[in-house]
């Protein structure tokens, strides 16, 4: 549905989007992550048609944004940081407005603006004027505004940026509502966000592409090293944990061991890395059980995406190259 070519864009002596390449399948929900001022606005902004790019090409809908780009926007909602809302209008009023300028008109007209407006849970603010809702409200319409003219591939910039917690998950479960039906690109800071809602997940950093890959692949591959967390309980009287580490510790193969979480006497969790290429899951839980002790638990631990966004773009990558405004994200 996407395919992005060494997609570039330079202001100046600055490249701020640098030959990123990059597929995007039809129905999927893709996370774009990156440090601020790593080029995701800018990135959406050349999908978009807004900017055209400075090398390098990318298609949306089987349409080319640099030969295409009427084509492209007719097949795009996009949602800014901001939703492009005008504030004296009334909330049918408006949805009526940018449906007539995205070639939509009479009967069809009002079943897209019903439809949007149930779908978007904004039917009770629907003859409220725009000024007068809550942020909340207004990120709705601005993703009904998006999806009025029921479009293929749907890109989404920060669209919890601001809300509460309750908000964040009704928007959350509103952009899931809408896989299937349409390609979303979303680009947002919150990480967790990303692993409840996203199926893939694209990360630049200073212009360049990071990775892109599905959530767990990742885990798996910045992790390198198996690493499986141990329930370990005792079956008489208190557990003797640093018995069972110094036990574990001395396994063929094993690198780390670490408590996790004591949980009261009788068990605790444990952390154990392996060396690279090496699988010891059988090798734990018979040290665990010739010990005599009961092995309640035995699963691979998954790297958080977060520690996987800091491992990839650095620690210093909030000090990314200078980026102009347009590519602050």
């Amino acid at each position: 549905m996407i395919t992005v070519t060494d997609l570039t864009k330079r202001y100046a002596r600055t490249t701020a989007v640098d030959h990123i390449s990059f597929e995007v399948a039809k129905g999927q929900i893709v996370g774009f992550l990156g440090p601020n001022g790593a080029g995701k606005t800018t990135t959406m902004r050349m999908l978009t048609c807004f900017f055209p790019p400075s090398a390098g090409t990318a298609t949306v809908a089987g349409f080319d944004i640099f030969t295409q780009p009427l084509e492209v926007r007719k097949h795009i909602g996009y949602l800014p940081e901001s939703p492009p809302l005008y504030l004296e209008m009334e909330t049918v009023e408006y949805l009526r407005f940018v449906g007539r300028l995205k070639g939509l008109a009479g009967a069809e007209l009002e079943k897209r603006v019903t439809f949007v407006c149930d779908r978007c849970a904004i039917g009770d603010v629907k003859k409220k004027l725009m000024g007068k809702l809550s942020k909340g409200y207004r990120q709705r319409v601005g993703l009904a505004q998006a999806i009025i003219h029921n479009p293929d591939v749907l890109i989404l910039d920060e669209p919890t940026s601001g809300l509460d917690p309750r908000q964040i998950n009704e928007t959350r479960d509103l952009i899931r509502s809408l896989a299937g039906d349409h390609t979303i690109i979303l680009s947002t800071h919150i990480l967790p966000e990303v692993e409840q809602t996203c199926e893939q997940v694209i990360i630049i950093n200073k212009g360049k592409l990071a990775a892109t890959d599905s959530v767990h692949n990742l885990q798996a591959r910045a992790r390198g090293a198996e690493t499986m967390l141990l329930e370990v309980a005792a079956r008489v009287g208190e557990l003797d944990t640093p018995l069972v580490l110094e036990r574990l510790e001395k396994l063929p193969g094993v690198s780390r061991v670490l408590e996790k979480e004591r949980r009261g006497d009788t068990s605790a969790v444990f952390e154990i890395e392996s060396d690279k290429g090496r699988l010891v899951r059988g090798d734990l839980a018979r040290a665990v059980v010739n010990a005599g002790w009961d092995l309640n638990e035995m699963r691979p631990a998954a790297m958080s995406l977060e520690e996987i966004f800091l491992q990839l773009t650095g620690s210093n990558a909030e000090a990314a190259s200078p980026a102009t405004p347009e590519s602050a994200a």
